[in-house]
């Protein structure tokens, strides 16, 4: 209990960067969506406990951490109805009702994300804007994956490291997500292996289809999905094979996608789709580790 509670308080401290960056700017709309986001998830997470006759407890942090990283997956403009529908999805659906924090197959930010993509026309007629909280030139921006789908001009690879505006809050510098990402790794949350496989996939396939691999993996939620939510313990391998057979999977998945169904990011897609091989993988990995001879 206690190595979950730091590690989910030492994540959400890796996010920090990104979550302040991208509040420089959007300014009320980010401040508006995290806040919206992870209220909405402790208050989700007490009601859900509390139908189940489990006792409510937010101490263990997952339930803020899981609304913060719904929110840094969104637009700053995207409807709070929205929002607060993919959160209680996430936290009701993804995590208590399958068992609770461990028990979870899908990482729940990203299930009540692409749970929301799919439901998008049910909610079609009740999803209102946020409200007018300033004009901010940065709202109103592309994202650099819908410039890079559209064959449209690129910012500088220097711009879009540093901090470059349009699309998700989480897709608005690289550099804050690696800062953050080097937090976690150094306190020993993460394995490399699956992100390093993911963005090596990326990049190889990139350059076998005669496209710029750099773009590809500074544009849009590759980064926050290798390094914060595939890295996921609960809903990743746990060997250390079976992690680059999950990254390369992903890294695959997210170009098929990116290539040949445009204008989608894939990122979201390919992790949830490979969290529901990982007992195979960890299956066959271990079975493969068995039957090597043993070192002496």
């Amino acid at each position: 209990e206690v190595f979950i509670h730091t590690a989910m308080r030492d994540v959400i401290i890796g996010l920090i960067p990104i979550s302040l960056v991208s509040i420089y700017f959007y300014k009320g709309y980010a401040i508006m969506l995290i806040a919206i986001c992870m209220a909405t998830a402790a208050l989700t997470e007490v009601i859900f406990r509390k139908l189940l006759g489990k006792k409510p407890t937010l101490k263990d942090g997952s339930a803020l951490l899981t609304g913060l990283l719904v929110a840094l997956l969104y637009q700053p403009t995207v409807s709070p109805i929205t929002a607060i529908l993919a959160t209680i999805l996430a936290i009701g659906v993804a995590k208590e009702l399958v068992g609770g924090l461990g028990m979870n197959r899908f990482n729940p930010a990203l299930f009540g994300r692409v749970a929301m993509i799919i439901l998008a026309p049910l909610f079609a007629g009740i999803a209102v804007g946020p409200p007018d909280l300033g004009t901010i030139d940065a709202v109103t921006k592309a994202s650099p994956l819908a410039l890079l789908g559209g064959g449209m001009e690129m910012p500088s690879y220097l711009q879009m490291f540093l901090a470059f505006p349009g699309g998700a809050l989480a897709e608005s510098s690289p550099l804050a997500l690696l800062i953050g990402g080097l937090y976690i790794y150094k306190k020993g949350h993460i394995d490399w292996r699956i992100p390093v496989s993911i963005f090596g996939t990326v990049a190889i396939i990139a350059l076998l289809l005669g496209q710029d691999p750099i773009y590809h993996i500074l544009a849009g939620g590759l980064i926050i999905g290798a390094i914060f939510m595939a890295t996921d313990w609960v809903t990743s391998p746990i060997t250390a094979s079976g992690k680059i057979i999950f990254g390369v999977a992903i890294g695959i998945l997210v170009m098929i996608i990116r290539v040949f169904l445009p204008p989608t990011e894939g990122v979201a897609f390919s992790i949830l789709i490979m969290n529901a091989f990982v007992p195979v993988i960890d299956r066959v990995t271990r079975h493969l580790a068995f039957l090597e001879p043993k070192k002496v």
